[in-house]
């Protein structure tokens, strides 16, 4: 149990007041959004100046082997890259943060939950659905563009996120589904956020831009929603929570080795060099990297809601590498 349940004339009323999605009816992409995600009939013209998926994003592009392949094959490698995210992004929001929203939509947490924080939830869940619809469609596209057929049925990263779950004792198993949303949503909007700034293909920005206008908000929701629990957990629902946490984030920032050696494979990158990317990508200070700087926004969330204000915390994600010690 983390706390007694509640009626609503027991849920502090500052609380009450919180976890909304502001003017969902007129701000949702799902709601107003005008694009159709459609590859522009120009693409090739496009491809002269813009990108499939942020360069930056990738740094084994500066790779020699292959930079000296050209512009054709940083495109095949960022368009696999995208059509890769694309599909890891469709099961994400319907099998990993959908389900963590319906924790809170049907209370299987033992906590009070507030009607705003449940009506906001069922938005938010139409929201995710959205995404996974212009997500799929989009990587269809491209995939027939490039005839990209070699395409993972579930990602790594959602394979690790599944086994967390099914290791996870029952009676926590609704916390860690919090804690997956609660993380995925912390992390993607700076992700889109920066992805926005390069200039991508038309369709694919018009795409990012409608996600991460709802994914500002729905990071809002899950940082309020957690800090929310947060003060609700027994000590034993904490110490599980923090250790969880720790596992969760490295999920989020480890690269499938298989898949991307397979895309190198694909642009023409000799076996050689592939394993030389790989293994650039995969060391542990890597990992780390990656991690630390791509969870600030989750880090800050858990900030805000007193997480560290416990010395075990402190230490433990220290010894992550995820802060200072």
């Amino acid at each position: 149990m983390i706390s007694p349940t509640m009626d609503e004339s027991e849920a502090p009323v500052s609380w009450s007041l919180k976890f909304t999605l502001p003017d969902w009816d007129n701000r949702a992409s799902v709601r107003c959004s005008t694009h159709d995600y459609r590859l522009p009939g120009d693409v090739e013209q496009q491809l002269q100046t813009r990108y499939w998926f942020p360069p930056a994003f990738l740094p084994y592009l500066t790779h020699p082997a292959i930079q000296a392949k050209g512009r054709d094959t940083l495109h095949r490698l960022t368009a696999n890259h995208l059509v890769y995210f694309l599909d890891y992004t469709t099961l994400l929001e319907h099998r990993i943060v959908n389900r963590a929203v319906e924790v809170i939509v049907h209370r299987e947490l033992p906590i009070y939950i507030p009607l705003p924080m449940k009506h906001a939830a069922l938005q938010l869940y139409t929201d995710e659905g959205y995404h996974a619809l212009f997500s799929n469609q989009i990587a269809e596209q491209i995939a027939a563009f490039y005839s990209i057929t070699r395409r993972p049925v579930i990602p790594r990263r959602i394979t690790r996120m599944n086994a967390l779950i099914a290791r996870t004792p029952e009676k926590n198993r609704a916390l860690a589904w919090f804690l997956l949303g609660f993380v995925s949503e912390t992390i993607i909007a700076r992700e889109l956020l920066e992805a926005c700034r390069d200039t991508l293909v038309s369709s694919v920005n018009d795409m990012l831009r409608d996600h991460l206008a709802d994914e500002a908000r729905h990071s809002r929701y899950f940082a309020e929603a957690f800090h929310y629990f947060w003060i609700a957990m027994n000590s034993r629902q904490r110490l599980f929570a923090s250790k969880t946490l720790v596992e969760i984030i490295s999920i989020f920032f480890e690269a499938d080795e298989s898949w991307l050696q397979q895309s190198l494979r694909s642009a023409g990158i000799a076996d050689s060099d592939a394993l030389e990317i790989v293994a650039g990508m995969t060391t542990m200070q890597a990992r780390r990297a990656r991690a630390r700087a791509g969870s600030r926004p989750t880090l800050e969330a858990l900030h805000k809601a007193g997480f560290f204000a416990l010395p075990h915390n402190r230490t433990l994600f220290a010894k992550a590498g995820l802060i200072d010690g």
